[in-house]
């Protein structure tokens, strides 16, 4: 019996992933085409599978990509002329 760190993949259906992330299956294969999802297409005919470990890494580059986003809007509002006052020395 192998150990428990070597376990294999496990495999998900394209409509369990979108489920799961709430999006639709074509999404779903975008992102297996895109290779931001890891999976294969199995049997014959071929049908995709989703390798469930592959889904932990797509979220944590999309919250990344979220916290990006709200410093950059933070960092654009923070900019505003009213944020900072007026400045005399430019004449405004």
């Amino acid at each position: 019996m192998a150990p428990p760190s070597a376990r294999a993949p496990r495999f998900l259906a394209p409509a369990q992933v979108a489920e799961l992330l709430s999006i639709e299956v074509g999404e779903v294969i975008d992102l297996l085409h895109e290779g931001r999802l890891r999976g294969a297409q199995l049997g014959s005919p071929g049908r995709w599978r989703v390798e469930e470990s592959s889904l932990d890494g797509y979220l944590a580059e999309e919250s990344e990509n979220a916290r990006r986003m709200a410093l950059w809007r933070q960092s654009q509002a923070a900019s505003f002329p009213e944020v900072w006052g007026v400045s005399s020395a430019h004449g405004i």
